[in-house]
């Protein structure tokens, strides 16, 4: 997005620079919902612009463009959680028979270096949580786990920030995870042609300049196939559905001293490949 735009605008990546889809291809795509909803020939007329782009199209450095959420007007928000067994142990929590499924609601999308703030007085026990973010492009019902990824438009990187004590006060997990910018997404979103295998990432977080994630999505209970074949048993996962696929150990809840983003505090999560995810923290009294 432009730093002179008012609102996001769609933009591929090429060269370490931003490249406006609108200025690209006249009257194209200008959001990523837009653009998956097009299908297959949306995407091939995006990749078809990007082999001959003309001079006079504008290219802005990424150091210079403010990020918005990498996903854009999500249908809907699913998260995963107890998806990594060393999770699940560090919360004290059994990972059961079935995938345990919440939502997350839009108003906690944000974008990378953006700022989140909550108010102490709603919770001093906020956590981090790296995610792999799966967004579905062609609509999914009822499909076997040896379908499921070809349903995939893309993945991206997820913060599923997490007010803990808000979190073990309640029977369901939303509220505690979907404050206004709980949920940071992006930088970007990688196709899902360029990622081989979505079960053999390295994903990550860092907190203050120290590292408190460091695993791999193949430990993953289940699989993203395997969450995609589940969920869409019961219900039509349309194309921009966002599924956030669960967390691996190292919370700061499970910490001795626990670690909780404070005032101030800056956490980055990322998965190679994809990308890295910033956030810095701001608690107002």
């Amino acid at each position: 997005m432009p730093p002179e735009a008012s609102l996001p605008v769609l933009a591929v990546v090429v060269d370490d620079a931003a490249i406006a889809v609108p200025d690209l291809i006249p009257g194209g795509p200008a959001d990523l919902q837009t653009l998956i909803e097009a299908g297959t020939e949306g995407l091939s007329l995006v990749r078809r612009a990007l082999a001959d782009v003309p001079a006079h199209v504008p290219r802005h450095p990424l150091s210079d463009v403010p990020f918005a959420s990498a996903s854009s007007r999500p249908p809907l928000i699913l998260a995963i959680g107890l998806n990594y067994s060393a999770h699940s142990s560090e919360l004290g929590l059994k990972t059961d028979a079935a995938p345990t499924v919440f939502s997350l609601w839009p108003n906690s999308l944000t974008g990378h270096q953006s700022t989140t703030a909550w108010p102490r007085t709603l919770s001093e026990s906020v956590d981090y949580e790296a995610e792999l973010g799966v967004i579905i492009g062609a609509p999914a019902r009822d499909v076997s786990v040896e379908e499921a990824l070809g349903h995939v438009w893309g993945y991206t990187v997820v913060n599923d920030i997490t007010a803990r004590d808000i979190q073990f006060a309640e029977a369901q997990w939303s509220r505690c995870k979907s404050f206004d910018g709980f949920t940071p997404t992006g930088p970007f979103v990688v196709t899902a042609d360029e990622i081989r295998d979505p079960q053999d990432l390295h994903i990550w977080a860092v907190v203050d300049g120290h590292t408190v994630q460091d695993a791999s999505t193949n430990q993953m209970v289940r699989s993203v196939a395997t969450l995609i074949s589940h969920l869409s048993g019961t219900t039509t996962l349309l194309p921009g559905t966002l599924i956030s696929t669960g967390s691996p150990g190292g919370a700061g809840y499970s910490r001795n001293p626990q670690l909780f983003l404070r005032d101030r505090s800056t956490v980055t999560v990322g998965v190679d490949g994809i990308g890295a995810l910033t956030t810095h923290c701001r608690i107002v009294d």
